[in-house]
């Protein structure tokens, strides 16, 4: 029984500097603003324990971040409409972006904070590369879209944090009507190689 008692406590460490650095993301003006100095005090745990648990500020953020998004990827892999495997593609794409959109809309500085992490290309990063990955695999199913890679580089780039945190901070955008956009471009992408090739 005492030798669990450190995996009780690593784990209820890990939920509160979680939401020690969820709190502060959400608050704050800028991510930059956030250090890893004012989550471990948020969290009341020492700095030791956030770099033994994550590595680096980095490896914080996408932990966070990955924490964040599991319910949409669970509605992906498995769920129902209009996000799960069973939802047909024409349906199923625009709903994957907006959930993206929606995401990262909900989670502005946080999501900020994460592509903006790093020295390796965004492109490279893990969730970049999933969210691509299936992206890029829906759209090889639709009958005559080409390029189906670089297609969904595209339409992701619509989703990016930068240009979200652009739209609803600066250009002050209403929510609603980003999704009503993306939703338009998207149909507009998919369905452009189809409507040229009915017309041939």
């Amino acid at each position: 029984m005492p030798e669990r008692r450190p995996r009780k406590d690593a784990a209820r460490n890990r939920a509160a500097v979680l939401a020690a650095a969820d709190a502060l993301f959400a608050s704050c003006e800028s991510p930059e603003d956030v250090t890893m100095a004012d989550i471990a005090a948020a969290a009341g745990v020492g700095k030791g324990t956030l770099f033994r648990a994550f590595g680096d500020r980095t490896g914080l953020i996408r932990a966070l971040y990955e924490a964040r998004l599991e319910p949409i990827r669970n509605a992906v892999e498995a769920g129902p409409a209009p996000l799960g495997p069973a939802t047909p593609l024409l349906r199923r794409i625009p709903a994957l972006l907006d959930a993206v959109l929606c995401f990262k809309l909900d989670n502005r500085r946080l999501a900020l904070a994460l592509e903006g992490s790093g020295s390796d290309s965004p492109y490279q990063a893990e969730h970049y590369e999933r969210w691509h990955s299936l992206l890029q695999a829906m759209l090889e199913q639709i009958p005559g879209l080409a390029d189906s890679g670089f297609t969904a580089h595209v339409l992701l780039a619509a989703t990016r944090a930068d240009l979200v945190e652009h739209l609803a901070g600066q250009e002050r955008v209403p929510r609603e009507r980003m999704r009503a956009q993306l939703a338009s471009f998207t149909t507009r992408v998919v369905n452009s190689r189809q409507g040229s090739t009915a017309e041939k």
